[in-house]
């Protein structure tokens, strides 16, 4: 499995980004996906999760301005972001696991699949 992710940027205050995260192979059947970012060396942060049947699942912290999606046609992974703060500063990766619980308990060290990360800057 390989992914590549893609879509980060610069944007000020308030603005919005849409990543993308495209997969190799058919993902569809078996595999749930995430977005988790980079906050500090060594540790990383679920910001959202999406199953193999479309169920989505985000952090207290992260819901209401992230919308994760997912188009198993084109396999490819999205994460809609708005309402962008200085804190959402971070690199921001994309992974895939059979194993749901990992994604949506944040068991980052132990999901195989990542893409490389894209880089996201917030500027007040």
């Amino acid at each position: 499995v390989q992914l590549q992710a893609s879509g980060g940027g610069l944007v000020q205050v308030g603005g919005s980004l849409r990543l993308s995260c495209a997969a190799s192979g058919d993902m569809s059947s078996e595999y749930g996906m995430s977005w988790f970012r980079q906050i500090a060396a060594g540790e990383r942060e679920l910001v959202a999760a999406v199953s193999n049947t479309g169920l989505t699942y985000y952090p207290d912290s992260m819901r209401g301005r992230f919308i994760i999606s997912r188009d198993d046609a084109e396999n490819t992974l999205y994460l809609q972001m708005k309402s962008l703060e200085p804190e959402d500063t971070a690199v921001y990766y994309c992974a895939a696991s059979k194993h749901w619980g990992l994604l949506v308990r944040a068991m980052w060290k132990q999901i195989l699949y990542w893409g490389q990360g894209t880089q996201v800057t917030v500027s007040s």
